[in-house]
């Protein structure tokens, strides 16, 4: 039995994940859940109490993966500069994987502050990936640089999804660019 839930959860985690990345936050409903999965519209309510809860749900299973994924990318660079080019490249070249899409459609403000406070912890982790890298280079504020670089890249990736006159790769050459070089780029 605790598998046959377990099923039907990752079924309707998998659906959210297609619901999001095709239309954002608003496809996400129960109706749609439960069409995607075969379930009943009031099953999908004994796995998760409302949209916030799937959202939640997702964030936790989906960000450290995408992280992690950031993480092997950086340990590759023999470099503080290579370290800090994968921290940001990795990063766009995950905005077409689903999970990443779907964490990106979520809206923060239809969560609960717990909620939101788990999201902003993790992605205060992955933040925290390139703060070694922005020491080694000089910074004398590294944890500040660090935001400000996730800032960047967070830029960079609505860009990327707005389906900019920009190609993808110039995008994340400019991203680059803008870690390493400042505005003087």
């Amino acid at each position: 039995m605790a598998e046959h839930r377990t099923m039907q959860r990752n079924a309707l985690l998998d659906a959210a994940r297609t619901l999001l990345s095709e239309g954002g936050t608003q496809a996400l409903t129960f109706p749609a859940l439960a069409e995607r999965t075969g379930l009943a519209r009031s099953s999908v309510y004994e796995y998760f109490r409302s949209r916030a809860a799937v959202v939640e749900a997702l964030c936790a299973e989906d960000f450290p993966v995408w992280a992690a994924e950031v993480e092997a990318a950086m340990e590759q660079a023999r470099t503080a500069e290579g370290r800090i080019e994968a921290y940001v490249r990795t990063q766009l070249a995950l905005v077409g994987d689903r999970r990443h899409r779907a964490v990106v459609a979520i809206s923060a403000g239809e969560l609960d502050a717990g909620a939101r406070e788990r999201i902003r912890a993790a992605h205060g982790r992955l933040v925290g990936l390139v703060v070694d890298s922005l020491a080694a280079l000089g910074h004398d504020r590294p944890r500040l640089a660090a935001v400000l670089l996730q800032g960047v890249v967070d830029a960079a990736v609505r860009r990327t999804e707005l389906g900019a006159a920009e190609d993808p790769e110039e995008i994340a050459a400019a991203a680059v660019a803008m870690a390493l070089r400042g505005a003087s780029g």
